[in-house]
């Protein structure tokens, strides 16, 4: 009975290797779950605080922090686990950010880009909407682990890597 609370669901397992953590057994990917989300968590809630109070100077920290989570190895909210959050929950270091994760952060760099232009544009209707679609695919991955930036990276790269190999043998 105990080892079935360290199992993740196949479906759980699939959306996490969707964004790039393979190679993990289900008890070490059901012990990351929460750490993996927990960036999406405070990136959420920095966006969501931002366009509560119509805040360009909130927006702009958070697309400081999606920009600084383009670069490898780690997000910056995933330093803040790794070295302080972890240790409460007595939870494994988090392994570096792979490829689809650094490619959702940059989505997100140029997504909020866009909606501090709308309100310093005083497109406020406009930028509320496009933070709102932010919202909801951040929220999709913080709770259900479907990653929508890493299901575009997964096609637009497993594609293109699939057509290299099949060229290299003709």
């Amino acid at each position: 009975m105990e080892n079935q609370n360290c199992l993740i669901s196949p479906v759980t397992r699939k959306r996490l290797e969707a964004q790039g953590y393979l190679g993990f057994t289900d008890a070490q990917l059901n012990d990351l779950k929460f750490g993996i989300r927990f960036a999406y968590y405070l990136c959420g809630l920095l966006v969501l605080t931002g366009l509560v109070f119509s805040s360009v100077e909130i927006l702009l920290i958070a697309m400081v922090v999606a920009f600084l989570a383009m670069m490898p190895p780690y997000h910056p909210f995933d330093y803040l686990y790794n070295y302080g959050v972890r240790q409460f929950l007595r939870k494994q270091k988090l392994p570096p950010r792979s490829n689809q994760g650094r490619f959702a952060c940059g989505i997100a760099t140029i997504w909020l880009g866009g909606i501090i232009l709308l309100l310093k544009n005083n497109l406020e209707v406009w930028a509320y909407i496009a933070g709102g679609i932010l919202l909801c695919v951040a929220g999709l991955v913080s709770v259900l682990d479907i990653c929508i930036p890493s299901m575009i990276y997964n096609f637009l790269f497993r594609r293109q890597a699939r057509h290299f190999h099949s060229q290299e043998k003709i």
